[in-house]
């Protein structure tokens, strides 16, 4: 197993209508992750466009994904990516949308429940564990009655879009901070601050 190398998963769904849905919030942070790694995303055989290098001078190694499968079918790329690079599932990063948390927020946790959604759903069952890393960014819960689906469906309002290039810079750095420093350090940062 390829301990010193992590992969870090942007979930969300393909194509331009997409882009700029809550649902979508991982891979907008993975391409934040990219402009630091430098160089461009390259399709690859697993479903997935990737990108791998360094976080930083001596930094990690890191492989950024953004599948190329809709969210409840992250699964398949994702452990394919997993057993052509031998990255165990601890160390496998999935940057995700949460609607547990308020928007503007980061949690960070290792293992555990689904929340119901979806991507990683498949993820957990593609990797036949739920013992990998999330990076939880929080864009809030629908309001009044509003379906989940429609609600992450949806562009971010204004409000939150002129806040949102902020959100996405301080997911990154906790995904680089739980690489370089680990995820109590991460969680000590992100938790605490509110960020």
């Amino acid at each position: 197993m390829n301990s010193n190398t992590w992969l870090v998963v942007g979930l969300g769904n393909p194509g331009p209508g997409y882009s700029r849905n809550r649902h979508n919030i991982g891979q907008m942070v993975l391409d934040d992750l990219a402009s630091r790694v430098g160089g461009n995303f390259k399709t690859h055989k697993s479903r997935a466009q990737i990108l791998e290098g360094r976080l930083g001078i001596g930094g990690p190694r890191v492989i950024l994904a953004k599948p190329l499968t809709y969210m409840n079918l992250s699964g398949g790329p994702v452990s394919a990516l997993s057993k052509f690079f031998d990255i165990p599932a601890g160390n496998v990063v999935a940057v995700h949308d949460e609607i547990d948390i308020p928007f503007n927020t980061i949690k960070l946790k290792a293992g555990g429940g689904e929340g119901g959604h979806n991507g990683l759903r498949d993820m957990s069952r593609a990797l036949g564990t739920k013992d990998y890393l999330r990076v939880r960014v929080g864009v809030g819960r629908p309001p009044g009655r509003m379906d989940t689906a429609d609600y992450v469906l949806k562009d971010f309002p204004s409000v939150e879009a002129k806040e949102l290039p902020v959100l996405i810079g301080d997911a990154a750095d906790a995904v680089e901070l739980l690489l370089t420093e680990g995820l109590t350090a991460a969680q000590q940062k992100f938790h605490s601050t509110g960020s």
